[in-house]
């Protein structure tokens, strides 16, 4: 197999991302002084950066992969909003997907960060599920795109609420009719909504949590029975486990594979998740066998974590490195 050929049938593919987006805002500049009103740092600002967030990442991924990504998800029609619309348009992500609501509130996640040092967070956020009739309006955008031609159906959850276990199971049904495969990145909310789909990845905290199983991870009978538990309970093809240090697991109904993790020097592990379905989604979509899927996403995780702050897989990067350790 020659993986660069591979990755040029990326360019044919269409993925599209379903989930909670954000924006990340940054505010950063020096600090010199303390506040005479309060003992806090005053920070002179100089820079004032937003960037995509949460699902959006996972599509910038794909994007970086020379795919095509669309988003669906439920914004605020707020400033924020159209600035998310802005921010999508120009990384090359449609936006056909998006429903802009009057009665939601986009998600942003203000860093302020003085002297290279990250001081404080603020969240303005919603995270109670959308109502009916945005439920009815995002499940009517997925089926729209579907009916244009989809590739793959990313579950991409963080909580914020819009993936309501009647979007998710109505997502489900319809990837059914148009033979689309699914892929998930769950939250601990509505982890066993997800029946039936193609590829469930749960890192092993979310996994633990999700079966109500603990234990320490060792290759043994615990880990495995917390994967069967899943299994039982979801009905998917494929069991992709992620395994921070320890690398990752995949099982399907024939194979099961251990992949340990490259020896990397970590530098940032923020966003690695979103780099691993996102990779392991285009991998499925060409017809890998699920230890090279594995194999390559357990690769791309690793490349974007030697990198500061929240990064998109390098195409060329990860060309080499799987042509030099996974398929010589």
């Amino acid at each position: 197999m020659n993986f660069k050929e591979l990755v040029e049938d990326f360019k044919n593919k269409r993925i599209l991302v379903l989930g909670d987006v954000m924006i990340d805002a940054y505010l950063r500049g020096n600090v010199n002084r303390v506040s005479p009103e309060a003992p806090v740092p005053i920070v002179s600002l100089q820079k004032e950066e937003e960037r995509l967030g949460g699902a959006a990442n996972v599509a910038i991924n794909l994007v970086a992969m020379g795919a095509s990504a669309v988003i669906c998800s439920v914004i605020g029609n707020d400033r924020s909003g159209k600035k998310m619309i802005e921010l999508l348009e120009s990384n090359s992500i449609s936006a056909d997907g998006v429903v802009l609501s009057d009665n939601r509130e986009t998600t942003v996640k203000t860093r302020v960060i003085g002297n290279n040092q990250h001081l404080i967070r603020i969240d303005s956020e919603q995270t109670n599920d959308i109502d009916s009739s945005e439920e009815l309006q995002l499940i009517e955008k997925v089926k729209q795109l579907l009916e244009k031609g989809i590739d793959a159906i990313i579950f991409e959850d963080y909580n914020k609420g819009v993936l309501t276990v009647k979007v998710i199971e109505a997502v489900i049904e319809l990837s059914k009719q148009f033979n689309v495969p699914t892929t998930v990145d769950p939250k601990n909310k509505n982890f066993f909504a997800y029946k039936n789909v193609t590829l469930f990845k749960p890192n092993l905290k979310e996994l633990k949590e999700g079966v109500g199983m603990t234990f320490k991870f060792e290759q043994n009978e615990l880990f495995e029975e917390a994967v069967s538990k899943l299994e039982e309970n979801l009905n998917n093809k494929i069991s992709f486990v992620t395994l921070s240090e320890h690398g990752v697991f995949i099982k399907d109904a024939d194979k099961k594979h251990y992949i340990p993790a490259h020896i990397r020097n970590i530098a940032d592990v923020s966003g690695a998740g979103d780099t691993v379905i996102s990779v392991a989604t285009l991998c499925l979509t060409v017809g890998l066998p699920i230890h090279l899927i594995a194999e390559i996403a357990n690769l791309a995780g690793g490349l974007v974590c030697e990198k500061s702050g929240v990064v998109s897989i390098d195409k060329g990067q990860l060309i080499v490195e799987v042509e030099k350790t996974i398929i010589k």
